[in-house]
């Protein structure tokens, strides 16, 4: 039997697949789904700003070298999620700590956007 004839007779005993309904019972399912994704962590960061330079100037850096950013003192720094802007916030010291005041929050619907 050729390999074109296996290949057609394996494909009619073929069958779908049946999975099962994952929803819980009595209820409709969406505080299950939400619940599922709670739990997964996610990396969150803040930028103050970047730069480009050369590897020639990188490896020129050493202790008290200043890198200038592309951003103006005072502006507002970007909170990232996993990479992608969420939102904006200032600087704030808590109990010794750095931490962040969110001013803007991007909307879901932007956020989906840039995710096209």
């Amino acid at each position: 039997m050729s390999d074109a004839a296996k290949s057609m007779s394996a494909a009619e005993n073929l069958e779908r697949a049946a999975f099962q309904n994952l929803q819980p019972a009595g209820g409709n399912g969406t505080e299950a789904n939400l619940d599922t994704v709670l739990d997964i962590p996610v990396t969150i960061s803040m930028e103050i700003g970047r730069t480009k330079i050369s590897i020639r100037n990188l490896l020129q850096l050493n202790q008290g070298s200043v890198v200038e950013l592309d951003r103006l003192a005072g502006e507002p720094l970007d909170v990232m999620v996993n990479g992608t802007l969420i939102a904006h916030g200032e600087v704030v010291v808590v109990n010794d700590k750095y931490g962040i005041r969110l001013t803007d929050v991007v909307s879901a619907a932007e956020r989906v956007k840039k995710l096209k």
